[in-house]
C-alpha cells in the first residue's frame, strides 16, 4: 500500500478547518486567571488562561482591547468570551478573546496584597530601617541563579563600571519548589562575608516565576540583613515582597549593578576634585607659616636679644633695691622700737621693767625674725624667676642646643647675601670661636 506523505503546513491546515468548522468553538465562555501577560508594540495582547488543572493560550487583537474596563495583568481573574482556533505556523490552538472582563483577583495576587499589608504594618517597609548604600564598595555580594542572564548582566555591568570592586556570587535556586528556603539560605550565608552591598534577585517572569520573592520567609532574611540589600526582581514594572522590604530596590537585575558601584569616570573626578582641594589646603597653610615667619623675622627682639635681656637687668636691680629698702626700713622700725623701750627703763624698777620688756624684745625678735625670712624667700623665689627668664632670653644659650653666631665686625650677619668671598667672618659656638 502507498503511503502518501502531506507537510507539516498541511496538517496544521487541516486542523484549523475541522476547529473552524466546529460550531461550538466558534463561541466560548471560559473563566480563569491571566498570566505570562505581554502587552506588544503592536498594542495586541498576548497572555495565558489558566486554571487549577489546565491552561491555554491567548491572544486579544488590539481593535477588541478598545472596550477594555480595566487593566489586564498577571494574577487578574477574568471572563473571556471569544473563539478556539488554529495558528497554524506554530501548530497550536488558542483562545482569540473577542470579550474580557474582570472576574476578582487572583489566588496569589491575594496572598500577595495580604502579606503585604501585614509586613507593611509591622513596619518592615519603613524607611527608618532602611540602610544606606556605601557610594564606594569594595566587596559586592550577589543572591541569585548561577546561569541566567541575570547574573551575566550583573558581572558584566559591574566590571565595565567599576573593575576594581570585588564580587561574590551565592547561587541560589530562584524559581519552582523550595526556592524560597534557598535564597533564604544564600542571604544568611552572605552575612558571614566582610560585604558593603548584596544585590538579590533574578530576570523577569510571570508572577509564578517571581513568587519565591513574595515569600515571607525572604522578606524576612532581607530585613534582617546586616549587610545592605538591593532587590533586583524581574522587569521594571515587576514589584515583589522583596522590592518593598529591600534597603533599595532596583528595576533590573543591570540597574542594581549600577545603583551598587559608580563608574570609574566618577572614581576620577571625585579624585581630581580632592588634589585641587589639597593643593589650595597646602598653599593657604605655606602662606600663613610664612607670613608668621616673617613677623617672626621682623620682630625688634629677635633683631635685638641683648634689649630683652637689659629689661631684666634693670628689673632686677629695681628689685634688689627695694629689697635693701625693705629691710632698711624694717631695722630701723625695729630700731626706733628698741630705743624706745630702753629709754623708759629710768622711769620705773630697771630690773622689773627689765624682766618684762625682755620677753617682749625677745618676742619681737624672733617675729622680726620670722617676716625678714618670709621677706627673703619672697624676695629670693622672685629673683630667682627673674634670673631664670634672664637665661632662657639669653642668645647666647642658644650655642648649649649646637647653634652658633656668626659675625663680621662685630655685626652679627642674619643672611648669606651680607657676605662676600674674601670677607673675614668669626663663629661663635659653645666653647670657642672660628
Amino acid at each position: 500500500m502507498e503511503k502518501n506523505y502531506i507537510k507539516v503546513s498541511a496538517l496544521n491546515n487541516y486542523i484549523k478547518l475541522l476547529l473552524d468548522d466546529n460550531s461550538f468553538l466558534h463561541k466560548v465562555y471560559l473563566k480563569g486567571e491571566i498570566s505570562n501577560f505581554k502587552n506588544h508594540m503592536s498594542g495586541h495582547l498576548y497572555f495565558t488562561l489558566k486554571d487549577e488543572e489546565s491552561r491555554i493560550s491567548a491572544i486579544m487583537f488590539r481593535n477588541k482591547t478598545i472596550d477594555l474596563k480595566f487593566t489586564p495583568e498577571d494574577g487578574k481573574k477574568v471572563l473571556v468570551e471569544g473563539r478556539v482556533s488554529s495558528y497554524p505556523s506554530q501548530g497550536t490552538y488558542q483562545v482569540y478573546v473577542d470579550k474580557m472582563e474582570e472576574d476578582g483577583l487572583g489566588n496569589l495576587y491575594v496572598l500577595y496584597e495580604e502579606l503585604k499589608n501585614r509586613l507593611q504594618k509591622e513596619g518592615l517597609f519603613d524607611g527608618s530601617h532602611k540602610k544606606e548604600i556605601p557610594k564606594y564598595p569594595s566587596r559586592i555580594g550577589i543572591v541569585t541563579a548561577s546561569t541566567g542572564a541575570a547574573i551575566k548582566d550583573i558581572l558584566s555591568t559591574i566590571k565595565r563600571r567599576y573593575p576594581i570592586v570585588e564580587t561574590i556570587l551565592f547561587p541560589a535556586l530562584v524559581q519552582g519548589k523550595g526556592a524560597a528556603s534557598d535564597i533564604v539560605k544564600q542571604i544568611n550565608k552572605a552575612q558571614e562575608y566582610d560585604l558593603d552591598v548584596l544585590i538579590v534577585g533574578r530576570g523577569g517572569g510571570s508572577i509564578e516565576d517571581l513568587w519565591a520573592f513574595n515569600e515571607e520567609i525572604v522578606a524576612r532574611a532581607i530585613f534582617a540583613s546586616k549587610v545592605p540589600v538591593i532587590s533586583a526582581v524581574g522587569h521594571e514594572i515587576d514589584y515583589t515582597i522583596s522590592d518593598f522590604v529591600a534597603d533599595l530596590r532596583a528595576p533590573t537585575p543591570t540597574g542594581a549593578a549600577e545603583m551598587a558601584v559608580p563608574t570609574m569616570q566618577e572614581v576620577v573626578r571625585l579624585l581630581s576634585h580632592f588634589k585641587v582641594n589639597l593643593n589650595h589646603l597646602i598653599q593657604k597653610k605655606l602662606e600663613i607659616s610664612n607670613k608668621h615667619l616673617e613677623t617672626c623675622r621682623s620682630s625688634y627682639l629677635l633683631k635685638n636679644p641683648g634689649t630683652l635681656l637689659d629689661v631684666k637687668v634693670q628689673k632686677l636691680d629695681f628689685v634688689n633695691e627695694k629689697l635693701n629698702q625693705l629691710m632698711k626700713q624694717y631695722l630701723a622700725d625695729q630700731q626706733n622700737i628698741f630705743s624706745k623701750l630702753v629709754s623708759s627703763y629710768v622711769l620705773k624698777d630697771p630690773l622689773m621693767i627689765y624682766r618684762n620688756k625682755e620677753n617682749m624684745i625677745l618676742s619681737f625678735q624672733k617675729q622680726g625674725s620670722y617676716l625678714m625670712k618670709q621677706i627673703l624667700e619672697k624676695k629670693s623665689y622672685e629673683l630667682s624667676n627673674i634670673t631664670n627668664t634672664v637665661k632662657l632670653v639669653n642668645p647666647l644659650n642658644i650655642l648649649e642646643k649646637g647653634y652658633s653666631i656668626v659675625k663680621m665686625e662685630d655685626k652679627v650677619i642674619t643672611s648669606s647675601e651680607e657676605v662676600h668671598p674674601d670677607d673675614l667672618i668669626s663663629i661663635k659656638m659653645k666653647k670657642g670661636s672660628i
